[in-house]
């Protein structure tokens, strides 16, 4: 009666036992193998980046790491030698006949590179918008490989820019994962602001109409065009005050309004009214554009008489409205005043 609880209990505590010995033999037992393809963000290769279930050896380096961004292969027997070299024994092959191992990277292209400097420059020491800054470095940047640890943004921490030679010297920091100091990077070149300009495809004479084939839009810097710069539409059937030659950047100072009316023109005068249209020929006695006051000669009374263009060969007098005539205000009522009797004591 005794015994069975007894025989009960020391089963269940074997089990228990058992357990605990396979579950740290499982653990103890873990063999070590090869990996078939590795990736590494430092410079150094260790047991452990080639290995699982490396142990304590897993922090033993072993091999260089390939450059930024690059991938290598490690014959497995060159591999299981080297271990061998640095007591690390037992280790499971899973066949593999070499190893790939990549050393990731980030990667910073040059048009990355030119929007962080513009943008650190941007309406510094009177330049404008970054999209407007055309930069040209001492050094070509090209792509640029990166720690993959780097992975803060780009700071800039120093920012230098001289107007008299347009040069720039900027200086950024990008933080890493590790903790460890910044990565410092400096950039240096010439930095001119630019903006979109009509510039003419060909030589265009004084006094002649610029057409749209004439004119074609090209970025130019700020300083040759000034604030004035002239954009295509704007300057499309304007008139050149001046000679202007070919790839010049047009400005609005170098255009004005076409002339509708030239001197000794015969014009169509019009003459308008409230009620009344009438059309006499005339003859310009100075030109203008639209819009303008020209002095023309009646050609049937001989006599000069000022009026507006308001079209090619054609001026318009327009007659003034007569004014209502005001009706005169009735003279208003005499008023009676009573006196008023002082109070009674």
């Amino acid at each position: 009666m005794i015994a069975r609880p007894f025989l009960t209990a020391l089963a269940l505590l074997a089990v228990t036992a058992t357990s605990a010995l396979a579950q740290r033999a499982a653990d103890t037992i873990a063999v070590p193998a090869l990996r078939a393809n590795v990736s590494v963000t430092g410079e150094i290769v260790r047991v452990g980046d080639l290995v699982d279930n490396a142990g304590p050896a897993a922090t033993i380096a072993v091999y260089r790491a390939p450059d930024l961004g690059t991938t290598g292969t490690l014959p497995v027997a060159q591999v299981i030698n080297t271990l061998r070299a640095r007591q690390v024994i037992g280790v499971d092959t899973r066949d593999l006949k070499e190893i790939t191992v990549t050393r990731l990277a980030r990667t910073l292209d040059t048009r990355e590179i030119e929007q962080q400097v513009a943008r650190a420059l941007e309406r510094r020491h009177g330049l404008g918008d970054a999209a407007n800054l055309t930069l040209t470095f001492d050094r070509d940047t090209g792509d640029m490989k990166l720690d993959a640890s780097n992975n803060g943004a780009m700071t800039p921490v120093a920012v230098r820019y001289e107007p008299r030679n347009t040069r720039f010297d900027v200086t950024f920091e990008i933080a890493n994962e590790n903790g460890t100091a910044p990565l410092k990077l400096r950039f240096t070149g010439t930095a001119i602001e630019t903006l979109e300009a009509a510039v003419l495809a060909r030589t265009i004479e004084r006094g002649e109409i610029i057409k749209a084939s004439d004119v074609m839009v090209e970025r130019r810097p700020k300083s040759e065009v000034g604030n004035d710069a002239a954009g295509r539409e704007s300057v499309i059937g304007m008139q050149a005050r001046r000679q202007l030659r070919a790839g010049q950047a047009m400005r609005a100072g170098d255009l004005v309004k076409p002339d509708l009316v030239t001197r000794d023109q015969s014009v169509t005068l019009i003459y308008r009214s409230a009620s009344l249209y009438l059309t006499i020929r005339g003859k310009a006695m100075e030109g203008g554009a639209e819009g303008d006051a020209v002095s023309v000669m009646n050609l049937q009374s001989k006599r000069i008489i000022s009026g507006v263009v308001t079209g090619r060969g054609e001026v318009t007098i327009t007659a003034p409205t007569p004014r209502e005539p005001v009706a005169a205000a009735e003279p208003a009522a005499p008023v009676k005043l009573s006196s008023v009797a002082p109070n009674a004591e």
